[in-house]
């Protein structure tokens, strides 16, 4: 008789198996039956829950997606200001859940999958609206007074700025050979913040939160976002 509440546990096992494979490899030229390997279990049961390689690698890009989703509600709902909105969408962009070598690896892989797979070029548009919607929303309450065409003008190329910034990050550490710093991407976009608002007049006191982050241990450490990015 199969185990109740088998099926969920062996397909997030896939998915984290994916991960760990597709990172490790730094592409999606593996077979399924290393991801099968991986989770413990046969190329049957993976082809069973899945379907095929390319429902393993749709899944897991939801999967990931839907990790970061829940890390930037739970910092948005905490948020009290524009501000800390802004601050929230970064900290939980770089969650050691999402910002570790292997996930980084996939997540690269994962957007070159998005050429070629419709499915995962919409998870993909997806969540680049969300996260514009999120940060221009933000940045247009934080902004002086203005005509709403200007004021929308500035808080989209701000918005877009520190997303680009964002997936610059992911790349760069994905080709590099350090060790993910958490921190110190975080650090890295809120100086941005806080100097393109104070190009236009605008103090976010970002760079208060670099100093203080400076003195106090890592949040990285203790707070990852699902597990996994």
């Amino acid at each position: 008789m199969p185990r109740i509440g088998a099926e969920p546990e062996r397909r997030k096992a896939l998915i984290h198996a994916a991960i760990d494979v597709i990172g490790e490899h730094g592409s999606l030229d593996v077979p399924v039956k290393a991801i099968a390997e991986q989770a413990g279990m046969s190329s049957a049961l993976a082809f069973h829950y899945f379907g095929g390689k390319d429902e393993i690698i749709v899944e897991t890009m939801r999967y990931l997606l839907r990790e970061l989703s829940g890390s930037m509600i739970a910092e948005l709902q905490l948020a009290k200001t524009p501000v800390e909105r802004i601050d929230g969408v970064i900290r939980a962009s770089f969650t050691p859940g999402q910002f570790d070598r292997k996930t980084i690896a996939a997540w690269l892989v994962f957007y070159l999958k998005a050429y070629s797979s419709p499915p995962a070029a919409r998870l993909l548009t997806i969540y680049f609206r969300r996260l514009e919607s999120n940060l221009i929303d933000a940045f247009r309450q934080l902004l002086p007074a203005a005509p709403d065409d200007v004021s929308k003008r500035q808080a989209v190329e701000l918005a877009e700025g520190l997303g680009a910034l964002i997936d610059g990050l992911y790349i760069r550490q994905a080709l590099g050979t350090r060790e993910p710093d958490g921190q110190k991407a975080i650090d890295l976009c809120r100086r941005q913040v806080d100097a393109g608002l104070a190009r236009i007049g605008v103090e976010s006191g970002l760079a208060a939160k670099i100093e203080a982050s400076s003195l106090q241990p890592s949040r990285q450490g203790s707070s990852a976002a699902g597990g996994v990015h």
